[in-house]
């Protein structure tokens, strides 16, 4: 089956306060491309630019140079063909799970019927039947999250982008919603970005692994996990498995070391 592309930046750069003496250069002629269907997960250490790739391919950001289109459109200005997921859960307070699953629909004007569908079916899709009328704050951060997916499947995007959106459950609820999001990636195919910093949580669910460089963050290497699927933790024990990680920490430590020893020094540390 032919593979297409559905995202390329090409050598994009992006610097904050350009032109001042405190200018930051979070990316510098960065080039990837992302196939459908494809779940790629970027990793790297703190302030590689990897958050900053995605508000670029979101549309929050512009790049100060190069580009990045989506289904060969550069992408100007904010993107609705891109849906993001943050780490903070980011829902409507004063909306209950099911008002909060059909924004999206209705922001559409689809039909009232048509999106009661839409949103119920994405309810029960992430495991939350029997809680459509919670609000948000009574709820658990992973069920908020879950919540935080099903409005983002129900508003339908071409791409998901998602900033770490686990970094903040526990460990046990953190690998059931890796789990949850393998299961709904494998129905819905939906072209996936991903920001991790934890390596075992991008060997359990991407496709393809994007080690980032040190600021200015461009793609390091880029490496296929052929792990095969379904994946689950106990996979964390097998040799390939294993070998894997060590790759990609390699590279990652590498990354770190470089930019530790380039930060100039407080002379008066010793």
């Amino acid at each position: 089956m032919a593979v297409s592309t559905i995202i390329v930046a090409d050598r994009v750069t992006k610097i904050f306060a350009e032109g001042r003496r405190d200018e930051v250069a979070a990316l510098q002629d960065l080039s990837l491309e992302v196939n459908e269907g494809e779940f790629i997960c970027l990793v790297g250490g703190s302030g590689c630019g990897k958050t900053t790739f995605l508000n670029l391919v979101a549309g929050f950001l512009s790049p100060t140079d190069g580009v990045i289109y989506l289904r060969g459109r550069r992408i100007a200005g904010i993107e609705p063909r891109a849906g993001m997921i943050f780490q903070s859960y980011a829902l409507l307070p004063w909306k209950t799970v099911f008002g909060n699953v059909e924004f999206g629909p209705k922001m559409k004007r689809l039909p009232k019927a048509e999106r009661r569908a839409i949103a119920e079916r994405f309810i029960r899709m992430v495991g939350l039947t029997g809680f459509e009328h919670f609000y948000p704050g009574q709820l658990s951060g992973g069920m908020q999250q879950r919540v935080t997916l099903a409005r983002l499947l129900a508003a339908d995007p071409e791409v998901f982008l998602m900033d770490e959106p686990f970094a903040a459950l526990d460990a046990m609820t953190r690998q059931v919603m890796q789990e949850e999001l393998i299961r709904i990636h494998e129905q819905s195919r939906k072209t996936t970005i991903f920001v991790t910093h934890n390596i075992d949580e991008a060997l359990i669910l991407a496709d393809r692994i994007i080690v980032m460089s040190a600021r200015p963050g461009r793609v390091k290497t880029s490496i296929q996990n052929d792990l095969p699927r379904p994946r689950h933790v106990d996979m964390q024990l097998s040799p390939r498995y294993l070998e894997l990680k060590t790759q990609i920490w390699g590279h990652v430590e590498e990354e770190v070391r470089r930019h530790i020893e380039a930060t100039p020094r407080d002379p008066g540390e010793r």
